[in-house]
């Protein structure tokens, strides 16, 4: 049992200690003010980013690119409610915030992204936008 438990920790330590694990995700100010709308409006209680959140709105990783959707589309569902989404009332800098923190989270990658491929190390590769 001891030999389990140090080769786990032994493990352990070399994954999280990793200096390739470390990944930086700066975020514009802009962007964080939007992060912070995102996450004092619960907006994760109902969609998700990258997978992550809930179950009732789609999945909005990549709304900003996607077709016939983009910037006009998401400031017009922040404000006017649809089904099951309640109408917010936020004022034009803040739809412009959330449209920027969208936009940042959609360059930074694919979601679903069906070209990843798992490494024999235990890594993941995956396909990344290229940063503009």
């Amino acid at each position: 049992m001891l030999a389990l438990v140090s080769v786990f920790s032994f493990y352990n330590f070399t994954i999280y200690t990793n200096s390739d694990a470390q990944y930086e995700t700066p975020l514009s100010d802009k962007a964080l003010h939007g992060q912070e709308l995102w996450q004092r409006n619960n907006c994760f209680s109902c969609h998700q980013l990258y997978g992550l959140g809930g179950y009732l709105g789609p999945d909005l990783t990549n709304v900003f690119s996607a077709e016939n959707k983009g910037p006009e589309y998401i400031k017009a569902f922040l404000n006017s409610g649809i089904k099951t989404m309640p109408k917010f009332h936020f004022s034009e800098a803040e739809k412009e915030a959330i449209v920027t923190f969208l936009k940042e989270v959609d360059a930074s990658g694919y979601y679903p992204n069906y070209n990843a491929t798992i490494q024999s190390d235990g890594w993941v590769d995956i396909e990344y936008k290229d940063a503009k």
